[in-house]
């Protein structure tokens, strides 16, 4: 394995002093995305495109939003997007327009979007999902390049969104634990919750470097844990129990952290591959129509 060193660069943040990362929108700004909902009229979410969503003066900002994703410190939240009094189904084109541009947005599934709330679905079973339930989520990291969330209703109580760098807490580990640095470069078994069948589970480092020495992290300590059900699934070594253990802990040092409490209208980005993010356990709404609803995107850069 080649020398394993620290990251540098604006990625390799702290949450106790980053700043300068919400973008609020105009007046102007959220009269273009209305429009734009009502000329996609018509059109399924899973067509929405950058053509048949126009946002001549938007495009810029969102374009530099991606630009800061890829190069900067990996996240923004939009602010101000125009939700409400929309009809589901236009919310759904409003977060998808806004997604195209700024990447190219992924399937979930059947679909190109999730919704993020409580189905009352139990964590600990074998195909449950981490959007489908309302308990706290161990810090990680989605599939693809970006994931999106765009708020809707946010929880009764609950629900926080925490977010760290993935590069401030791979340092941290370097400098206190280096033998446990090298294991996270190693091959992890996952859990891909499909079933008990053996394509359910596969392995995956948890750090990775691109050829210009950047790091790229894949991390689900949910999903890690639930792989050990798998019965041709090793156990975890005692050195894997140590990382994740440092991992959890640095992950929730209050200095490196950043909490983003979503309100309506808030949309976060992050890059999967230099942040990791969290939610504490919430409590929702009696009333099914004040519960708590995020849409989800996943993009490619």
């Amino acid at each position: 394995m080649a020398t394993i060193t620290e990251q540098r660069g604006p990625s390799t943040w702290r949450g106790d002093e980053i700043t300068g990362w919400q973008l609020p929108l105009s007046s102007t700004d959220k009269t273009e995305l209305l429009a734009a909902v009502d000329a996609s009229t018509g059109i399924d979410a899973k067509d929405i495109t950058r053509g048949n969503f126009p946002l001549p003066g938007l495009a810029t900002t969102l374009a530099e939003l991606s630009t800061e994703l890829l190069h900067g410190r990996g996240f923004a939240l939009l602010q101000g997007v125009p939700t409400e009094g929309l009809e589901p189904e236009q919310a759904e084109r409003l977060a998808v327009g806004i997604g195209a541009h700024v990447g190219t947005v992924m399937p979930q599934g059947s679909s190109v979007l999730e919704h993020v709330r409580d189905r009352g679905v139990d964590p600990a079973a074998a195909t449950s999902r981490s959007f489908q339930h309302s308990g706290k989520l161990g810090f990680h990291s989605d599939p693809y390049d970006f994931v999106a969330l765009l708020c809707l209703r946010p929880a009764l109580s609950g629900g926080l969104s925490t977010i760290v760098s993935s590069p401030a807490v791979h340092n941290e580990i370097l400098r206190g634990h280096p033998e446990l640095a090298e294991a996270l470069y190693e091959p992890w078994w996952r859990d891909r919750r499909t079933g008990d069948g053996p394509d359910s589970f596969y392995t995956e480092p948890v750090y990775t470097l691109t050829p210009d020495g950047r790091l790229r992290t894949n991390y689900g300590p949910d999903y890690i844990r639930s792989a050990q059900r798998g019965e041709h699934v090793p156990p975890l070594t005692e050195t894997q129990q140590a990382a994740m253990g440092a991992l959890d802990r640095i992950t929730n040092d209050p200095r490196l952290v950043l909490g983003m409490d979503l309100r309506p209208g808030d949309m976060q980005f992050l890059n999967n591959h230099v942040t990791m993010h969290s939610r504490t356990a919430f409590r929702d709404h009696p009333d099914p129509a004040l519960r708590r609803d995020l849409i989800r995107l996943w993009l490619a850069a």
